[in-house]
């Protein structure tokens, strides 16, 4: 038996828990999305921070170990912001898409080969 206007109201209940259930898993989508982003801009500048490091032991410039870094880090999708030899190792930085990411390489003897190398380009 029913009443009056009280027939469909479970059907416009159950329509709002769908927009509620469709517009939560969008939010879920779009922040899994965001770091999947970010994991990635985070491997590229790692990969590029050891290749700009692996560059300097083996006797690169930094000139020439930040062009490896940024060969790198295109190949994996970003594009090198900045490359700079800090203290004791290389320091870059990247953008894939919308992420940011900095990583930091050191080896052994840095100190010494940043020494020797001083003003070389």
């Amino acid at each position: 038996m029913t009443v009056g206007g009280e027939r469909g109201n479970v059907s416009v209940l159950l329509a709002a828990v769908l927009v509620v259930a469709v517009l939560l898993c969008t939010a879920v989508a779009r922040l899994a999305g965001a770091a999947r982003e970010k994991a990635r801009a985070e491997n590229a500048a790692d990969a590029a921070a050891l290749a700009a490091a692996d560059g300097m032991a083996l006797g690169d410039t930094v000139g020439r170990a930040c062009a490896r870094a940024g060969q790198t880090a295109a190949d994996n999708g970003a594009r090198l912001l900045s490359c700079t030899n800090r203290n004791s190792g290389i320091q870059v930085s990247v953008r894939l898409d919308r992420a940011y990411a900095e990583a930091r390489a050191e080896f052994e003897g840095f100190e010494a080969f940043a020494a020797q190398n001083a003003g070389r380009q």
